[in-house]
């Protein structure tokens, strides 16, 4: 009989890739049954006769857990349960010498969940969450203004491979004018493994962004958007950069040391707005009854989706919205000096 053995100079967690092979068929048929997310137990039923038994047993429960993790936080986010999602991810995200490949991936998510489970929570104005913003799921607290309590909800759908989420959905009056929105409380945008976080991010006119830097090196944030153009400069670890925002559409965000770098951010001039979740669900609280102009941006459309809205003294609901994945690319991504990128200078 063959011992099983950790071969010499692995790196723990190089069992992953195959552990999750073997695992992924038989947890995907068990995810949808009833009875919930399978297989948390643990000990694993592995058995252990060898000191490199052991050490492989050890090692497969890290990798079991790293799954259950991942993936279970991802089912309660798809669900819409984000205090649960954000519990696993964070959770995730605490166990030592975590591969950077899941940090990356779920460090994106984590901050939606985060966005999500405080608007499900309907947070007070200082917690930078503007009138109408909310939540695709979960029920608002209740509140003796009836128009408080009138909602517009909907789905998005498509964006390409980037799905629907983050979509900017707001809405604007058609029958008479639109209450000018506020300056929300300061937003963050970090900088973590040379990825934006969040991705998107939609604000009012006149908000203050701050842009900070969580990586071990330098970043160097730059838009060379018409009227919102700017330029951080370059910034070190731990330090910050603010911007404020005051006209109207997408500002697209890059770093001129690392070309991989995007996001947005989208400000709005109306203040019933919000962002779709995940999948693609959406809710803006505190509409009241009237004819509107439904508008949704999404990265990878060409243009904004429009429709007409009639909200009614009780909501409106169901309101679908398709977004197409026609942007073009473009040619080459631009240095902040409007210049393509030449790697031979370390880019």
């Amino acid at each position: 009989m063959v011992k099983p053995r950790l071969g010499r100079g692995r790196r723990p967690w190089t069992l992953s890739l195959t552990l999750l092979a073997t695992m992924t068929a038989s947890t995907r048929a068990q995810a949808a049954a009833p009875t919930g997310w399978p297989g948390e137990e643990m000990p694993l039923p592995l058995a252990v006769k060898t000191p490199a038994d052991l050490a492989l047993k050890t090692e497969a429960e890290r990798q079991y857990l790293i799954f259950n993790l991942l993936a279970g936080g991802k089912v309660a986010f798809d669900a819409g349960d984000f205090s649960k999602a954000m519990k696993k991810w964070e959770a995730l995200l605490r166990l030592p010498e975590l591969p950077a490949a899941v940090e990356k991936v779920v460090r994106p998510l984590l901050a939606e969940a985060q966005h999500g489970a405080r608007d499900v929570a309907v947070l007070p104005l200082s917690e930078g969450i503007p009138p109408g913003a909310g939540a695709p799921i979960g029920a608002a607290k209740p509140s003796p203004d009836p128009v408080a309590r009138t909602v517009v909800s909907g789905t998005a759908s498509g964006g390409g491979e980037l799905g629907p989420g983050g979509t900017v959905v707001w809405l604007k009056r058609a029958d008479g004018p639109t209450p000018r929105p506020r300056p929300g409380k300061r937003r963050a945008i970090s900088q973590k493994n040379k990825v934006f976080i969040p991705r998107v991010l939609a604000v009012t006119a006149g908000t203050t962004v701050d842009f900070r830097n969580d990586d071990d090196f330098f970043h160097n944030v730059f838009s060379l958007n018409d009227g919102a153009k700017f330029d951080t400069g370059l910034y070190q670890a731990g330090t910050t950069y603010s911007q404020t925002f005051s006209k109207p559409g997408p500002v697209q965000l890059l770093c001129n040391i690392h070309a991989s770098m995007v996001a947005y951010v989208y400000v709005v001039d109306s203040p019933y707005y919000t962002q779709a979740a995940g999948n693609g669900a959406f809710i803006i609280k505190g509409v009241p009854p009237g004819e509107y102009e439904l508008s949704a941006w999404h990265e990878a459309s060409a243009n904004v989706v429009r429709k007409r809205v009639v909200v009614r003294p009780e909501g409106a609901t169901g309101v679908n919205v398709a977004i197409p994945a026609d942007k073009r690319s473009p040619p080459f991504v631009p240095d902040k000096y409007g210049k393509p990128r030449q790697p031979n200078v370390g880019y």
